[in-house]
């Protein structure tokens, strides 16, 4: 049976006590929902900005993602979760963007998103990450 580790980086948001920030099982790693907080100061970012949420939300990702062991290039799916579809073309911009520079080979993550409300009004963006780590 493959052992299970909580991941915890202080790059990313503290995750709320009902959670963890990442659960690593064997090769695969889950993280939790994330939005855009800034981690240093725990306060939401960019209020009404899509695309600034949306890559400081990756980044927070990321964050965890490499805390476990991992990266973008190993992400099989993005699970995106937005306020509003009138926000989909600037949030789909700046993960675009981010996608490009962090998986070069060019073997792009799957995605969904789905348009719903959110645990904060702050929010427009929410996105989690299941990632599969090889080697």
């Amino acid at each position: 049976m493959a052992t299970t580790s909580v991941i915890l980086t202080d790059q990313a948001p503290a995750p709320a006590h009902v959670f963890s920030q990442g659960l690593r099982k064997g090769n695969m790693l889950q993280v939790s929902g994330q939005g855009p907080m800034d981690p240093e100061t725990n306060t939401y970012i960019a209020a009404g900005d899509v695309y600034a949420q949306t890559m400081r939300t990756l980044e927070n990702v990321r964050a965890i993602l490499e805390a476990g062991g991992a990266g973008v290039e190993d992400v099989l799916m993005f699970r995106v979760y937005l306020t509003d579809q009138s926000l989909f073309a600037r949030m789909n911009d700046a993960y675009g963007e981010f996608v490009s520079k962090h998986v070069p080979g060019g073997q792009l993550p799957c995605r969904t998103t789905v348009f719903t409300g959110l645990p904060h009004p702050e929010m427009l963006v929410e996105i989690d990450a299941l990632a599969v780590i090889s080697g």
